[in-house]
């Protein structure tokens, strides 16, 4: 414990300097601002804004990003509570209780519940973070090459399992994913890989422009098909104070929904909006108001919105322990720090102290921040509603294009992420989801890596990825994942041959 309060310590005293409470600042508005917006979310956001985090120091760089997702998680219930219009895909199930409760006179107190559910939340996992990270490390220390293979290998599995849609196709994005994170020159034969001869692709696809294109350029042609609609709530917010009879039936709730979250955070595939979709099946099914659904439960309100930030901040353990990615903005995190040279992962405790803990510490300021900025800038968010799209879409376009050609000064960068953004805008159409191919190109060569390492050791001896009774276990629990996802797949399909 005194140990755990001294890296705390540490922490605050990184994340309270002036140039990362500023940035912490800059990405918790940004966070908000795009929680608010319908249609951008953190991932587009982020891949956008990867480039100009490069001049920074790596712990400030990383500190603005978090703040952009979790900000992302309380600027959308703005528009879910205000305007039955959810920023964000974790701010769904908010619109379901939280309009309901505006129609009735009682947006300030929804939007009271969601601000202080989702600060109590991101408080506690914060702590779980702290706590947790330092014993998971030790951990993962005792992780061979064969058992990082099989971390991984879960890793894609269940990001796959956990996909809306086909779990086929998402295998196949997985697959794609890992098939480009491979191309480029071999480090240890020094073979180029999948090139087709173009030199420009002899160090491998960008990072930055694979992001920026699936996520950021398809996002916008995607927003540019859509009409926009948007009708402000005629009437006053109202009070953000709670009587005592609400405060009683949403703090069993937040409770709840912090609990879940925190868990689902950490699945690789989860995150907030399985978080907020889980807490408020639960809470329809447990709470005492369940008779009040549909016309306006506080519960539906407070659970979700806990669930939803405690997922958000949990779901940097894997990444800051393990090195793995729990879900697209993880993946963006990683390729984020192996930019700035830093290798995600279990030494990353004791090899870059400042960045494990000054991002710990600066999770709690940055929720400490959100609570000050959301609730008595309401009218603020409001206004920016009223900015029509086509005004915004074409000054991002022209950011987006500079900031991939600062990266190397070269043209076919441009090119390669419009190319990027036309395949996400045709993956959308398909119903093929990009978060696990985003996954499986940061994970490909570490997993590549980890395999030949495993090789090398067994001199060839493939039988070692489950002689280790970790790497077994590993496995043996991906193919359970994997399995129980395709049986009802199969099941469906025999009984509509058998009924032809």
């Amino acid at each position: 414990m005194e140990l755990l309060l001294t890296n705390l310590a540490h922490g605050f005293s990184v994340a309270l300097s002036f140039e990362n409470l500023l940035f912490a600042l800059l990405g918790c508005v940004i966070g908000t601002a795009i929680g608010v917006l319908p249609g951008i979310g953190p991932v587009a956001t982020i891949s956008l804004l990867l480039p100009i985090t490069f001049g920074q120091p790596a712990t400030t760089a990383i500190i603005m990003l978090a703040g952009i997702y979790y900000g992302a998680q309380y600027g959308g219930s703005t528009t879910a509570i205000l305007l039955n219009l959810p920023g964000e895909v974790s701010s769904v199930v908010t619109t379901l209780e939280g309009y309901k409760m505006a129609r009735n006179g009682r947006a300030g107190a929804a939007l009271a519940t969601a601000a202080l559910g989702s600060f109590f939340a991101g408080t506690v996992s914060t702590i779980l973070v702290a706590a947790s990270g330092p014993l998971l490390t030790q951990v993962a220390l005792s992780f061979g090459p064969a058992d990082y293979f099989s971390l991984m290998l879960l890793g894609l599995i269940i990001s796959a399992v956990l996909a809306q849609g086909s779990v086929v196709k998402a295998v196949g994005m997985v697959v794609l994913g890992v098939s480009l994170g491979l191309v480029g020159t071999d480090v240890q034969t020094g073979q180029q890989r999948f090139t087709f001869g173009i030199p420009e692709l002899s160090d491998g696809i960008g990072f930055v422009s694979i992001a920026m294109g699936m996520f950021g350029i398809a996002e916008i042609i995607l927003n540019l098909e859509r009409p926009e609609s948007r009708s402000i709530l005629s009437s006053k917010v109202g009070s953000l104070f709670l009587t005592r009879e609400e405060l009683k039936r949403a703090t069993p709730s937040v409770l709840r929904g912090t609990a879940l979250g925190s868990v689902l955070g950490i699945l690789p595939g989860g995150g907030a909006s399985l978080a907020a979709f889980g807490a408020y099946m639960m809470e329809r099914r447990i709470s005492k108001g369940r008779h009040e659904f549909g016309s306006g439960a506080i519960e539906g309100v407070a659970g979700p919105e806990a669930a939803n930030n405690a997922a958000a901040q949990t779901s940097f353990i894997p990444l800051l322990t393990l090195g793995i990615p729990a879900n697209a903005v993880m993946a963006l995190m990683v390729g984020a720090l192996i930019i700035q040279g830093i290798q995600p992962g279990p030494r990353m405790v004791e090899a870059q102290p400042d960045l494990f803990w000054g991002l710990i510490a600066s999770m709690w300021v940055g929720n400490l921040m959100l609570l000050v900025i959301n609730l008595p800038m309401i009218g603020v968010w409001v206004k920016l509603l009223q900015v029509p799209y086509r005004y915004l879409y074409p000054s991002i376009l022209i950011f987006c294009s500079i900031g991939v050609y600062s990266l190397n000064n070269n043209v076919f960068d441009v090119y390669q992420t419009l190319f990027f953004g036309l395949f996400g805008y045709l993956c959308s159409k398909l119903r093929l989801e990009a978060a696990p191919m985003l996954i499986g190109f940061v994970l490909g060569p570490m997993m590549e890596e980890h395999l030949r390492r495993a090789m090398l050791l067994s001199r060839g001896d493939v039988m070692v990825f489950v002689e280790r009774p970790i790497s077994a276990t590993l496995l043996a629990i991906g193919a359970i994942a994997l399995i129980t996802m395709l049986l009802p797949n199969i099941r469906k399909k025999k009984e509509e041959a058998l009924a032809e």
